[in-house]
């Protein structure tokens, strides 16, 4: 009798894993007939197929026998990561699948020792990298910046060569206003060398000068970007004027020298160095706006200062002239000189080459 009970036993505990094996092949057969037939059908049709194809593989991890098979996580897998990466309505609904798909993946790599899953387990990874992605879009256009970000960070550790998602999430925090991220996710994509790191240079040096009011991080930041782009006078431009802003214009003209020196076919750095003493001239000017006109001795004080200053800033500009006779900065500059010194030969020929320059 006890052969008898042990051998019913026995067909009994084979056939219930023989059952729990049919779910696998029904999750396989879903999963096949989706692939062919599948696409065309409109969104909640697919999710309504996928779904009830994920639910024999419910079947099949839940019984102890059939849920060391790999192809029961790898299959949940593929079919998790689709409803994810598919469904772009209902983000609560993506994201539990995403865990579910993570959660098979991890269970798969375990199991398949052979690597017989790696097709399908590669695929269920693409689908998550892909479903995350989508969810950080959806926030965004949602103007759900906080999620966004978070998305998108999420993104770049799936992936962190990806430097389209360190852009993402650096302008998603942007608009949260969340400046140090955003540089720290700029600074990335610069630095896996992206075709934008010039324009990113910019955003990153404007933030931490204007945003965060750090000098110091933001002459760092000079430094390296005129490095790497030293035709670039915007850089240069920026930190002049940080020296002048300091009172260091001794500074910024030795610095602009060794430039001009070493490239004196540039004009930007004659520019640039005109630039140091017309700012502070302009500077003079909106101090000598303020002081009352019956002050007669300290407001020509401060014309003949700002005149001396003029008259320094004329021989870089008309340097820049003799290297590029069309250089916009240097004419536009040297005509409104002329126009504070009622030099009016001078205005009119300098107006006549602006005239002259193609429209942009």
């Amino acid at each position: 009798m006890k052969k008898v009970i042990l051998s019913i036993l026995f067909v009994g505990a084979a056939t219930l894993t023989f059952a729990q094996k049919s779910e696998i092949a029904e999750a396989k057969k879903a999963w096949g007939i989706f692939q062919a037939m599948g696409q065309g059908l409109p969104l909640p049709k697919k999710l309504e197929s996928l779904k009830a194809a994920i639910a024999h593989t419910d079947k099949a991890i839940a019984d102890e026998k059939s849920k060391v098979i790999p192809e029961a996580w790898s299959y949940r897998a593929l079919l998790t990561s689709s409803v994810a990466v598919l469904d772009t309505t209902d983000a609560a609904n993506a994201n539990a699948n995403i865990k579910l798909a993570q959660d098979a993946i991890t269970e798969a790599k375990k199991l398949d020792t052979k690597n017989a899953e790696k097709e399908n387990i590669t695929l269920a990874e693409t689908n998550i990298a892909n479903a995350v992605r989508n969810g950080g879009v959806m926030a965004y256009t949602k103007n759900d910046f906080k999620t966004a970000y978070e998305k998108f960070v999420e993104a770049t550790v799936i992936n962190p060569t990806d430097t389209a998602m360190y852009l993402n999430a650096g302008i998603a925090a942007r608009n949260l206003e969340d400046y140090p991220n955003a540089i720290k996710q700029f600074k990335k994509v610069i630095s896996l060398n992206s075709p934008q790191s010039k324009e990113l240079y910019a955003e990153v040096i404007d933030m931490t000068l204007k945003k965060q009011k750090d000098t110091v991080a933001g002459l760092e930041l000079l430094k390296e970007a005129g490095a790497k782009y030293p035709d670039n006078a915007d850089f240069i431009k920026t930190e002049t004027q940080i020296y002048i802003d300091k009172g260091d214009a001794a500074k910024s003209e030795q610095m602009l020298n060794a430039l001009a020196v070493k490239e004196p076919n540039n004009a930007n750095y004659q520019v640039l160095l005109g630039n140091i003493y017309f700012t502070q001239a302009l500077k003079l000017q909106t101090d000598r706006n303020k002081i009352d006109p019956k002050k007669v001795k300290e407001f020509n004080e401060v014309t003949a200062k700002m005149t001396g200053l003029l008259d320094k800033s004329l021989p870089y500009y008309k340097k820049a002239l003799a290297v590029d006779a069309n250089n916009q900065g240097a004419l536009e500059t040297l005509k409104t000189i002329y126009a504070f010194k009622n030099d009016t030969k001078n205005y009119d020929d300098i107006k006549k080459r602006l005239d002259a320059l193609p429209k942009q």
